[in-house]
């Protein structure tokens, strides 16, 4: 059954909803759909209160370690954390409280996938898969998806697929070229896989329905959507389009984010449904 799960986005130390097509290093150019006056802490004690495993924090740039720790400590084994994770660094997060990490942009060096870089990171797990959540975030290029990096703003190499590479219709992308069977070559060496669509991500206009679909048909693991959700009824649709496979992340539209499309308890409320 699909389930809610919750997330932390820190930027620049602080609680953040950000749309995520303008995350660049050019502050300017950066839009934030809310900036919370609370810390970390706070939502993960919410969490914590309502049992919502799974829930993940993403450092998204520099100077977030401290609040990311914040949160790991008010709830010890609660949450997954990803951004700046690396093969050095991957048993530090799970000291310091992480139930698991999540790799992106480490993957692809030079934008291009790198299996040594992965099974680095497995190593310094001391092997253990269900400690590794593998981050394929998105953007839309024509009719495929390609793995993006850098805070989303760099294509790499490599299309989220099942199957074949197959053609590509814009004749500037012409370059990018991605492994056959990218999930089931991934899967081995991760317990889930999260996939923001960053076109999508803080815009609160939809879920990628076709992405959600082709999610549940891909992937035998557990794997989390992020991107759109702008009501609790997405929720509903996830479920019915995945037939339960696919959990479903909503940030923007959440009213303890300043949204007014979905109600927290709400929220809360669907996975607890699942229990009974």
């Amino acid at each position: 059954m699909t389930r809610f799960r919750p997330c932390i986005d820190l930027h620049s130390g602080q609680v953040k909803q950000i749309v995520g097509g303008t995350l660049t290093d050019v502050s300017a150019e950066l839009k934030t759909n809310h900036v919370s006056t609370l810390p970390a802490g706070h939502f993960a004690k919410l969490y914590k209160e309502n049992g919502l495993t799974g829930a993940h924090v993403i450092m998204l740039g520099p100077g977030n370690m401290d609040a990311a720790q914040e949160a790991l400590s008010e709830w010890k084994g609660g949450f997954q954390v990803g951004g700046g994770v690396t093969e050095e660094n991957a048993m530090d997060w799970i000291n310091f409280g992480a139930e698991k990490v999540i790799i992106t942009s480490y993957l692809f060096p030079d934008g291009k996938f790198s299996m040594d870089r992965l099974q680095g990171v497995l190593s310094a797990l001391q092997g253990d898969k269900n400690k590794l959540v593998i981050d394929l975030s998105c953007r839309r290029v024509g009719s495929s998806w390609f793995v993006a990096m850098n805070k989303w703003q760099k294509l790499t190499d490599t299309e989220v697929n099942e199957g074949e590479l197959r053609g590509h219709p814009i004749e500037s992308m012409a370059h990018l070229t991605a492994p056959e069977d990218t999930i089931k070559m991934l899967e081995p060496y991760c317990s889930e896989f999260l996939i923001h669509a960053a076109d999508n991500e803080g815009l609160q206009r939809g879920i990628d329905e076709e992405l959600v679909r082709k999610l549940a048909q891909w992937c035998s693991i557990p794997v989390t959507y992020a991107g759109g959700g702008k009501s609790v009824e997405d929720l509903d649709k996830v479920q019915a389009l995945s037939h339960g496979k696919v959990d479903l992340t909503i940030g923007s539209a959440l009213d303890v984010f300043g949204g007014t499309g979905a109600k927290f308890t709400d929220c809360v409320e669907w996975n607890k449904r699942l229990k009974r």
